[in-house]
């Protein structure tokens, strides 16, 4: 049909594709799940995250997503996703995964200069080295358009003056460097071509030991291996080659990133809920209080089922979303990763909730590693964005509703 835009074309050429592609899991995809499953049973719930991460690491585990020219596997994020969800089912998801290979090391391998990527590919992919990523500002929330960190040039040089907050930042006292969303347009709280100015996103590295750049642990009721951070950047003086990528890129660098990131996000809650799933559907089969296991009683019985199916499906959409980034479809990609984010989100909080539940007070217990995992399962659901924000995107981009902001 004439007229028709050829992103379209391509668009719909990839869902025919991924129709054929992602519905049947390959013999490689389904070695490598149970090879990573395999060494997540090894360390289990009372896992080291250090020594976790170390062999995971020399494993080729972390960097599967990574260039083979620099030490990856040469694979994509439908790989990484399948060694996060089957750490988590093991009991022992490594969050810095989801920001270090996924988001930095995908940014960088798509944008960075050569010699970027000659400093950080290899250590993201071998674990050696790892990065954080800092996007959240305390009076930003979910409005990215409100980012007030600015970066302006030097006058004493051809780099770069950072300034600003972020908050919510994990990993940072682990991580050798920390990618950092700025802007370089006017600083302010305006949106594009509002009194702030116009939203144009850059992407910085900045090492931990920067002068100016101060970090403050947030005390978190959430129980995790990694800590939690604001960050303070109080003029914070950077090399020309801290900024990755092309200044005015703006957008599309930045969701490189996120898209990634809600994939990997979907993976660690349905890892979760299928972890939860499997020590309820275990415990149902042998605790008896009458005559019969209490998973005979479609009362118990019937929310699990439940519980797998919406598991079931959510990892259908996380195949997708895994599958159209890698094809180099960012608009499909944009809309799938979303969706997969809140499916897995919300499979992961019933089935949590669920599995508690058939448990008993037992569910409460430290044994049976269910209760700190209450909370974990809400962070699907927040974090790295809401499930309200990711349903004003469908009903916007998906639908075609006004926006009601």
């Amino acid at each position: 049909m004439s007229g028709t835009p050829d992103r379209t074309a391509t668009r719909t050429n990839a869902r025919t594709s991924t129709r054929r592609s992602f519905l049947t899991e390959s013999e490689e995809h389904t070695a490598l799940r149970a090879a990573v499953a395999a060494l997540g049973r090894r360390h289990g719930r009372g896992y080291d995250r250090e020594t976790l991460w170390r062999e995971a690491g020399k494993l080729g585990y972390l960097g599967v997503n990574l260039p083979e020219e620099y030490g990856g596997g040469g694979g994509g994020i439908a790989e990484l996703s399948l060694v996060m969800e089957e750490l988590a089912a093991a009991g022992c998801p490594l969050l810095l995964m989801i920001v270090s290979p996924a988001i930095c090391g995908t940014v960088i391998a798509r944008f960075g200069t050569d010699d970027q990527k000659r400093q950080w590919l290899p250590g993201l992919a071998d674990g050696s080295r790892t990065m954080a990523f800092g996007i959240t500002e305390p009076d930003a929330g979910s409005n990215s358009h409100r980012i007030t960190t600015t970066a302006r040039r030097d006058p004493d040089g051809d780099g770069w003056i950072l300034t600003g907050r972020k908050v919510f930042v994990s990993g940072v006292d682990i991580a050798d460097a920390t990618l950092i969303v700025g802007r370089t347009g006017k600083a302010g709280p305006g949106g594009a071509g509002g009194a702030g100015g116009g939203l144009k996103p850059c992407l910085f590295i900045v090492p931990r030991d920067a002068e100016g750049f101060g970090r403050t642990p947030i005390d978190m009721e959430l129980h995790a291996a990694e800590k939690q951070f604001e960050l303070v950047l109080d003029d914070v003086r950077l090399p020309a080659d801290a900024l990755v990528g092309d200044e005015d890129a703006g957008l599309r660098q930045l969701f490189a990133g996120l898209n990634p990131e809600r994939v990997m996000t979907a993976a660690y809650a349905l890892g979760i809920g299928r972890y939860a799933l499997g020590r309820a559907v275990e415990y149902a089969k042998t605790r008896q209080v009458w005559k019969a296991p209490i998973g005979a009683h479609q009362a118990i019985a019937h929310p699990l089922a439940q519980a797998h199916i919406e598991i079931e499906l959510a990892e259908l959409m996380l195949r997708k979303a895994a599958f159209l980034y890698d094809a180099g479809d960012d608009t499909g990609a944009g809309e799938a990763a979303n969706m997969a984010k809140y499916a897995a989100g919300e499979a992961c909080v019933r089935a949590v909730d669920q599995a508690v539940h058939t448990l008993g007070g037992n569910g409460l217990t430290r044994e049976y590693g269910l209760a700190s995992l209450v909370t974990a399962a809400r962070v699907a659901r927040i974090a790295p964005v809401s499930r309200e924000m990711i349903l004003n995107y469908v009903s916007h981009q998906s639908l075609g509703l006004p926006k009601s902001y």
